[in-house]
Order: structure tokens, then sequence, then C-alpha cells
């Protein structure tokens, strides 16, 4: 399906079914692409995800990797957790891991000792980010951890407008080129444009009992959310 941004409403972006279809086309060429279209960025943020988990002893832990795309935060949650139990993967696309719309999961309520998405909350307006924000409180443990990044749209930087030129005229030529007319990648400019930063998810954790602190990372290209579900009091 050839895509025209002028053809898409606000709404269309964020409809489940047409983001389960976009990267349903990516996702052959996603972890190669994404690789190359942000010069190795996307490997760093990833890393500094999740390097914002505490390091525990997780033989007996469970992570959820909430919109896990093509399981390219795993080798980092490795890495990082060598013994680590089990990591439960969702993915809205077809062609990812375990198919489930992360808004609406069925994961059981205290399920997971930590939760990690890596570029995946673009894709929600502010409305679903609230919703993800219940799930994440919802589905972690008391005392779990979450970690949660994001590509953003850095206001106030010097070379911002040559951040944008990049994203929303550049890359769509380039993947115009050497991906056979593909519009899918370029898209990351309208939703990083409507995205902003992770102030909202920010506000929205909060509100759902999470503690939180808000990173940027390189002048604010990437926004990251990382905190802990308190733990109860008798």
């Amino acid at each position: 399906m050839d895509i025209d941004k002028r053809d898409l409403s606000m709404d269309d972006i964020y409809d489940p079914n047409f983001v389960a279809d976009l990267f349903d086309r990516c996702s052959s060429n996603y972890r190669r692409w994404s690789a190359v279209s942000s010069f190795g960025f996307i490997s760093l943020w990833r890393h500094q995800c999740v390097n914002r988990l505490p390091v525990k002893d997780a033989s007996r832990y469970v992570i959820v990797d909430l919109m896990a795309g093509t399981g390219e935060v795993w080798p980092y949650l490795l890495r990082r957790f060598p013994n680590l139990r089990t990591i439960t993967a969702l993915d809205i696309s077809h062609h990812m891991h375990i198919e489930a719309d992360a808004l609406k999961t069925d994961l059981p309520t205290e399920h997971a000792d930590m939760i990690v998405s890596t570029f995946g909350l673009k894709t929600f307006n502010q409305e679903q980010q609230t919703i993800m924000a219940n799930q994440i409180a919802r589905m972690l443990k008391s005392g779990g951890h979450f970690s949660l990044i994001e590509a953003s749209d850095p206001i106030g930087w010097f070379f911002r407008p040559v951040y944008r030129f990049y994203l929303d005229r550049l890359l769509p030529q380039i993947e115009k080129i050497f991906l056979k007319g593909a519009k899918d990648f370029s898209m990351i400019g309208a939703y990083t444009q409507n995205f902003k930063n992770c102030e909202h998810m920010e506000n929205a954790l909060r509100d759902a009992g999470l503690e939180v602190t808000l990173k940027k990372h390189f002048f604010g290209c990437a926004t990251s959310v990382a905190g802990y579900k308190p733990l109860k009091t008798s």
C-alpha cells in the first residue's frame, strides 16, 4: 500500500490497524534500516534505556517488552541480566513476536518484574499514552521497575531545523530510493513531531501511581522515562 501523508488525518496514524499494517510492511527491513537511518544512535539509545533498569539477580524475573518490534532490545537486556529468566514480547504487528495490542493486553496484574519499551510510544496519541501508563502500572509487580525511550522533537535545540529537515524531507527521499519507493520509515517525521517528547507519558505514569523521572538524550532527540512501582504498605 502506497502512503501519502497528505491524505492521512491525525486520527488515522494512531489507529491500531494502521500502525499494525505499517510495521508489517517495515518488519523485514526494520532492524537494518533503523540502524542506518539513525546513524547508529538507535543502538546507543536502546543501551541507555536498558541501563536505566537497576542491575539485579534476574534469574526469577519476568521482563515484558512492549511494542517489541523484532526484538532489537533483547541483546541489551541479556547483557545487563545474563541470567534473565523470561522475556515476554508484545507487538501489534502480525510479523513481529506475540501479536497483541499493548493497550488491551490481558497479561495478568502484577505479572512483570520489569517493563521495557524502545521506540513504540510515538505511535500513541496522548489518550493512548494514558491508557498505556495505566497498563504498565497494572502489570508491574509491587517494587517492579520500568524504562521506556522514544525518538523525540528537540524543541529549542540550535540544530533542530537540520534534524527536522532530515526526518521530514531527506529521509523520505532516501527511503524512496533504497527501499523501492516505500514511505513507511519516513512516518517517523510525523510521529516525532506530534509526540514531541516523553513529558505527557511522564505525567501519565505518575498519575497511575508510579515513581518516574524523565531524561533527555542527545539534546532531546530522544527522551526516556524510568522508575518503579512503590512497594505496597500494610
